[in-house]
């Protein structure tokens, strides 16, 4: 791995100090945070424009053993910034610009000024990413969407389609089960990729066609979506459609780590079972790491051991 010089951070820049500084405010990151706070160190999370992360637009969280009936992600990601706020943690909905590596510290730089830190815990997450077709752009925010739980009041009686076959894609097309009048969800794989439990549940509702090996060529419509265009095997055909939700995948978060940090091929973060970069002080927890899931129990664990990793490095312990 490589250790870049990052951005230069003069000491007036700095706006304060902290012994762990956590980047992300989704589950990974408030978890390391209120683990790095409850073992008594300062602790910085900044989460950016919007507590909660991609769980926000997530109707039921599972697989978390506290909520065994599954909760909300807009509820979920509130506790536990109060415990962590109770633990002692500060916070700050600012991004981080960049990073360095300054002596035996870390810099970052955010739009309010640096924070220097002992040990910093890369959980910045993950983004939607975009088709890329014709009329997306466009239409986004007009029928075209990446939250389902958001917008399917919109769509009530209505028709839409799901674009993508993962876990992201079936866990919102539940919000849409009981909403719209019909939904088509169109994958480009051979199959829906998504864990069973999800696949069962959607699949066995009565409203949904599944179509597979599709690729999208364009989102139809001038000021709202009305359908969209794609190829398959038999050629090109067309749905109309009120809605597309678009769940193809995720973008690591990670601009602000260039030069400092060799990404993997899918620009994440390698790093080993403690959540250890290779880099002294630096570790990485969630969906921005290498081989994540994507889920949010594990996301959750991830920011604990994070935590516990650096709580460890700061006593000068070697593992």
């Amino acid at each position: 791995m490589k250790q870049g010089n990052g951005p230069g951070l003069a000491e007036e820049d700095l706006a304060e100090r902290t012994d762990i500084l956590v980047i992300g405010g989704g589950i990974a990151g408030l978890t390391a945070g209120l683990h790095a706070a409850r073992a008594g160190k300062s602790t910085k999370i900044l989460v950016g424009a919007a507590l909660g992360g991609n769980l926000l637009s997530i109707e039921n969280v599972e697989g978390l053993p506290d909520y065994p009936d599954g909760v909300a992600g807009f509820e979920l990601c509130p506790t536990i910034q109060m415990e962590a706020a109770g633990a002692g943690a500060g916070f700050a909905m600012v991004e981080a610009d960049g990073i360095a590596r300054d002596g035996g510290l870390w810099r970052v730089s955010t739009a309010e000024g640096g924070i220097e830190a002992g040990a910093v815990i890369l959980a910045s997450g993950t983004s939607f990413r975009r088709l890329g077709v014709e009329g997306e752009e466009r239409l986004f925010g007009r029928g075209v969407s990446q939250c389902a739980s958001c917008d399917a009041p919109l769509l009530r009686g209505k028709k839409v389609v799901v674009v993508g076959g993962g876990d992201s894609a079936l866990q919102e097309t539940l919000s849409l089960i009981g909403v719209v009048s019909h939904f088509t969800i169109l994958t480009d794989g051979d199959a829906l990729t998504a864990q069973q439990g999800f696949v069962d549940r959607v699949t066995g509702h009565g409203s949904v066609d599944v179509k597979t090996g599709v690729a999208v060529e364009k989102i139809l419509g001038e000021s709202v979506v009305e359908g969209i265009r794609y190829r398959d095997a038999d050629g090109v055909a067309e749905i109309e459609a009120d809605g597309v939700f678009v769940f193809i995948g995720m973008t690591p978060n990670a601009a602000f780590l260039d030069g400092v940090i060799e990404p993997d091929a899918d620009g994440k973060i390698p790093v080993d079972e403690a959540m250890r970069t290779g880099l002294p002080g630096l570790f990485a927890a969630g969906t921005l790491r290498a081989n994540a899931a994507c889920r949010a129990a594990e996301s959750a664990d991830d920011g604990r051991v994070a935590a516990e990793s650096a709580v460890r490095y700061l006593a000068g312990e070697k593992t």
